[in-house]
C-alpha cells in the first residue's frame, strides 16, 4: 500500500534468511521467524515477479513453490481476501505470464484471486520529495489492499545492479508508466553515482514500498538480468517488514557491497531506511556464510555476437531483452542483404544519435531515426516481429 511517510524509526526490523533445497519449507520458515501485525479480515496482495511470459524454474520469474508457500501461510491468519497479480512488461498479458510462471494454477486451487493489476482505471500516486518523479500512475488495486508483499527473484540488472523487492514494485505501476521511469533525464548526478533510472526508483519508493519483503532466491539469476542471465541455484529466501534492509542483506548474498547499489545508497540518504548491515538485525549472525558471488551484467552485449554491433544507447530493459532475444533465436535466419561489410547493425535506445544508415531500429524510442534504417515500432517489439519485418523487407526489394 502507498507509503505516505518515511520509515525514520530507531529501530529496525528483523531480516531472516533461510537456506534449504526446499523451496516452500524455506519460505514458510522465514514467514514463521517475523512478528507480522494482525491481518484477520484484511486485503493481502501476493505481487511475484512475473513480468514476462517466461517458464517456471529459470531465474526469471518467481518460484511457485515459494508463491504456494506465501498463500499457504497468509490463508492461515484468515484475511478478508488474497490477492496474485502482475502489472508485466507491455506486450505481455499477466494472467499468461502468471500461468507459464506455474503460478496461475496454484492460485486457483488455493481460492486465491488472480488479478491482472491493469485491467482497472489507475490512481494517480504524488512523490511530494520526488527529486525527478513527482507523480506516478498507480494500478488502482494498491489504494485498495491492507498489506502488500513483494516477492521478488533474487537477481541481477543490467541497469539497476540487482533487482529485489524495491525493484519489483515497478510491476504495481500502470502500463506504459513503467517505461516512462527508463525514458526520463536527470542532471544531477555525477559520474558513478547512477543512472536516471536509480534516482525514479528511489523517488517511487518514497511513497510506494511493500509491506513485507519475501525475496526468493531458489534459482537466481547472474549476468544480463532481469530475463536474459543464467540461473543460479542458490537456495535462499530473505525476508524482512523493511524492504530495504531486505534488499540491502540480498545483495550482500549476491556478492555486492549494498552501498554500490545506486538506489538503494539513494534512498539510505534520503532516511528511508537502513543498508549497513552492521545496523540491521539479522538472522542467523552467520549469514555471511550463504554469500555466492553473481556475475554481474556485461558492459556491452555485443561481444557475444562478433558479426553484429548493437548500439545501446540508454535503452530500457525490455527493448534490450527483446534485442538479445530477437539475436538468440533468430539472427541465423536474417537475410544477407542487411549486413553491412559482414556486420548487422542494430540501435536501441532514447538517447541514440546519428546512426549510421542502413541499421535496424528496434523500439518507439528510435521513431525519429526511422528513415535512416528499418524502423521496428513497440514497447518493446516482439521478437519474432522483427524478424517477419526483415524478411519483408527483403521481399519488396528483390520485386
Amino acid at each position: 500500500m502507498p507509503k505516505e511517510k518515511n520509515n525514520l524509526s530507531g529501530r529496525h526490523p528483523l531480516t531472516v534468511i533461510t537456506k534449504g533445497s526446499d523451496p516452500y519449507e524455506n519460505t514458510l520458515k522465514a514467514l514463521d521467524a517475523l512478528s507480522l501485525p494482525p491481518l484477520q479480515g484484511k486485503k493481502i496482495l501476493l505481487k511475484p515477479n512475473a513480468g514476462r511470459c517466461v517458464p517456471a524454474r529459470q531465474g526469471v520469474t518467481t518460484h511457485p513453490q515459494v508463491v504456494a508457500a506465501a498463500i499457504d501461510f497468509f490463508q492461515k491468519v484468515k484475511p478478508a481476501t488474497i490477492f496474485l497479480g502482475e502489472s508485466p512488461i507491455l506486450g505481455v498479458k499477466a494472467l499468461d505470464a502468471l500461468e507459464k510462471a506455474e503460478m496461475a494454477e496454484i492460485a486457483r486451487k488455493k481460492g486465491v484471486c488472480l488479478i491482472d493489476l491493469d485491467e482497472r482505471t489507475p490512481f494517480e500516486l504524488p512523490i511530494p520529495r520526488g527529486k525527478l518523479v513527482k507523480k506516478l500512475r498507480v494500478c488502482a488495486l494498491i489504494k485498495e489492499v491492507d498489506y502488500l508483499v513483494s516477492i521478488p527473484v533474487m537477481k541481477t540488472h543490467m541497469h539497476t545492479g540487482v533487482s529485489l523487492s524495491i525493484k519489483n514494485m515497478k510491476g504495481v505501476l500502470w502500463r506504459r508508466e513503467k517505461a516512462r521511469l527508463h525514458q526520463l533525464e536527470y542532471a544531477g548526478l555525477k559520474d558513478g553515482e547512477g543512472k536516471a533510472l536509480d534516482v525514479a526508483i528511489a523517488d517511487m519508493a518514497e511513497v510506494l514500498r511493500p509491506d513485507l519483503a519475501l525475496i526468493d532466491g531458489t534459482v537466481g539469476l547472474e549476468g544480463l538480468g532481469p530475463s536474459e542471465g543464467d540461473p543460479k541455484e542458490v537456495g535462499l529466501i530473505v525476508a524482512s517488514q523493511d524492504c530495504l534492509a531486505a534488499d540491502a542483506v540480498a545483495a550482500y548474498l549476491m556478492g555486492f557491497e549494498p552501498a554500490t547499489i545506486p538506489h538503494l545508497r539513494m534512498l539510505s540518504e534520503r532516511g528511508v531506511g537502513e543498508i549497513n548491515l552492521k545496523k540491521i538485525p539479522i538472522q542467523p549472525t552467520n549469514y555471511a556464510a550463504f554469500r555466492q558471488s553473481f556475475a554481474p551484467p556485461p558492459q556491452k552485449i555485443s561481444i557475444q555476437y562478433p558479426n553484429v554491433t548493437v548500439l545501446d544507447c540508454n535503452s530500457c530493459s525490455a527493448c534490450l531483452s527483446t534485442t538479445l532475444l530477437f539475436l538468440r533465436r533468430f539472427l541465423p535466419q536474417v537475410p544477407p542483404s542487411f549486413f553491412q561489410d559482414g556486420k548487422l547493425i542494430v540501435g536501441i535506445g532514447k538517447d541514440l544519435q546519428n546512426p549510421p544508415e542502413g541499421l535496424i531500429l528496434i523500439g518507439n524510442c528510435t521513431a525519429k531515426h526511422k528513415k535512416k534504417g528499418i524502423y521496428i515500432p513497440g514497447c518493446p517489439p516482439i521478437a519474432s516481429s522483427i524478424l517477419t519485418r526483415l524478411k519483408e523487407k527483403a521481399k519488396n526489394q528483390k520485386e
